[in-house]
């Protein structure tokens, strides 16, 4: 695995992550009972972005260095998924 693969494996392991923990513990203007006139009532109020990011960064680490241990160690290649014989 090259270096870039290596960086948008994790780029795409980061985003799934993030957008799983992103809707977690996120407390609305509607749950709280303070709308301000305009917006929605589902407008995220307190959204702990800062510390997503961090939970998302190591999260994805380590789902990132399992992948990455999977495909460097040849558990799982490219010829597991020739289910047409089409590889030779």
């Amino acid at each position: 695995m090259a270096i870039t693969s290596a960086l948008v494996l994790y780029a795409v392991f980061w985003f799934m992550t993030f957008l799983i923990v992103l809707p977690i513990r996120v407390q609305t203007q509607g749950d709280l009972g303070e709308i301000v006139p305009g917006t929605h009532a589902g407008a995220p109020e307190h959204h702990h972005l800062k510390k997503k990011a961090w939970i998302t960064t190591g999260v994805a680490f380590v789902l990132w260095v399992i992948a990455c241990i999977v495909i460097l160690s040849g558990w799982i290649s490219v010829r597991d998924f020739d289910w047409f014989n089409r590889m030779g």
